[in-house]
């Protein structure tokens, strides 16, 4: 459904042709009544459409706190936006995940001091064994072991 075009979220995320019609029939699709705008339900039942989840409700303060100021809705531009970040998002925590993966080659949800330098020793033959050591340790300063949610 997405195309990957931006996968940082310190850059302005790129919408593709594609993207923007898509989160615009969605727009169009839950703007109950054709007000113009998406109401907090409204906008709930999008996110389930483009994203297969319902968002949380902190989730969903947070995306109308940014882009809510003085109005009754979120309107199409600032709909777009808001989509167009979450794409980026959801694609930068799916490449980690993904990169992750191949870093447990034994599938235990972690990674250990030794798996590190594998994959190190892989990926970039020429950093030494303490600028990889330095760098665990960076990420799991008292513990042997790196687990996914340290990772990201």
């Amino acid at each position: 459904m997405f195309s990957a075009a931006s996968n940082s979220l310190c850059s302005k995320p790129q919408v593709s042709d594609n993207d923007k019609k898509t989160f615009l029939r969605v727009f169009q699709l839950c703007d109950e009544g054709n007000k113009g705008y998406l109401s907090r339900e409204d906008l709930k039942v999008a996110v389930v459409m483009l994203f297969g989840y319902k968002p949380s409700k902190l989730e969903v303060d947070s995306m109308l706190s940014s882009f809510m100021i003085n109005t009754t809705g979120v309107t199409s531009d600032n709909f777009l936006k808001m989509m167009a970040l979450k794409k980026a998002a959801q694609l930068s925590f799916g490449n980690q995940r993904e990169i992750f993966s191949v870093f447990d080659v034994h599938c235990r949800g972690f990674l250990t001091l030794e798996d590190f330098k594998r994959a190190f020793r892989q990926v970039a033959p020429h950093l030494s064994e303490r600028t990889v050591v330095e760098a665990f340790s960076c990420v799991m300063p008292r513990l042997k072991e790196t687990r996914l949610k340290s990772f990201i």
